[in-house]
């Protein structure tokens, strides 16, 4: 039976004022903000009108933050927040708590998603930081954030899209049901061009569903340089774990580009490619 909702939640990553958890007043100039947040883009508009009911009403919700030295760091609520700079508080209420870099980004990701405040190419980036920076299996994630694994799959998937196309699913150009359609493509100047008719032709879901599935179906012609590249890259990205693109030019001379999203990927994919190095030197400089 498929979950709903979010599973356990927020609630069961914040228990309610247990173990080493309280509230306090902190000065909004000591909390340092959260480097994991998955969310990137924030609604300037939903934050002014936020901002005038904590002006009338105050904060009703604290944040969350977690000790930083002699300052906190914010683990939840950075709308509310940056609402709080907006209304022109000096202090806010805060639940401190002690919590891990795992649990801190798990937070995040749950109080985000639980408010549908992330796009579809956040919460993907999010999943993905889970499984690579922390070594959780779709599984486990899954069951974290209550949805089900071929959900998990599916989100992490939109980050094998070329990277225009994802800067159009951040920018909401695209919704999370074309990128899939889009996906169900394999050569990559038909995802690019089908991306374009969506963003210029204003298709529905459906129609992009239609049209992707009939340029899958079109008989197969001589392959192009350009299709034999994507498709080398496309053959060693699966065995990297990672998003290649080769390039070839003037007389058969060229490069392969390795993409990475995070320098812990980069250091998984250096001891793939060159374990001694990484030996030698201990650990990839992150500087």
């Amino acid at each position: 039976m498929q979950r709903k909702g979010l599973g356990k939640g927020l609630s069961a990553l914040i228990p309610a004022l247990e173990g080493s958890a309280k509230i306090i007043e902190v000065e909004v100039d000591d909390i340092l903000p959260n480097p994991r947040q998955p969310r990137r883009r924030f609604d300037e508009v939903a934050i002014s009108e936020l901002a005038a009911s904590i002006k009338e009403h105050g904060l009703i919700q604290p944040v969350v933050v977690r000790q930083a030295g002699s300052q906190y760091e914010l683990v939840a609520g950075e709308r509310r927040l940056r609402a709080a700079r907006a209304a022109g508080l000096t202090c806010v209420p805060a639940v401190v708590r002690s919590s891990t870099d795992l649990t801190s980004l798990e937070i995040a990701l749950v109080e985000n998603v639980q408010r549908e405040d992330l796009n579809a190419l956040e919460e993907a980036t999010a999943y993905h930081q889970l499984t690579e920076e922390f070594g959780l299996t779709q599984e486990e994630l899954a069951d974290k954030v209550g949805k089900s694994r071929s959900a998990i799959a599916n989100s992490l998937r939109l980050l094998q899209l070329p990277d225009s196309i994802q800067g159009l699913l951040q920018l909401g150009a695209l919704t999370a049901g074309h990128a899939r359609a889009i996906l169900s493509l394999d050569d990559e100047e038909k995802q690019l061009k089908l991306a374009e008719k969506v963003t210029t032709g204003g298709l529905s879901v459906r129609q992009t569903e239609s049209l992707a599935k009939l340029w899958s179906a079109q008989p197969a012609q001589q392959r192009s340089p350009l299709a034999e590249r994507e498709e080398l890259g496309r053959t060693i990205g699966r065995d990297l774990g990672a998003r290649v693109k080769v390039k070839i030019g003037k007389a058969g001379r060229g490069r392969i580009e390795i993409h990475f999203n995070s320098l812990d990927e980069l250091e998984r994919l250096s001891r793939r490619l060159a374990p001694g190095a990484v030996q030698r030197f201990g650990t990839v400089d992150h500087s």
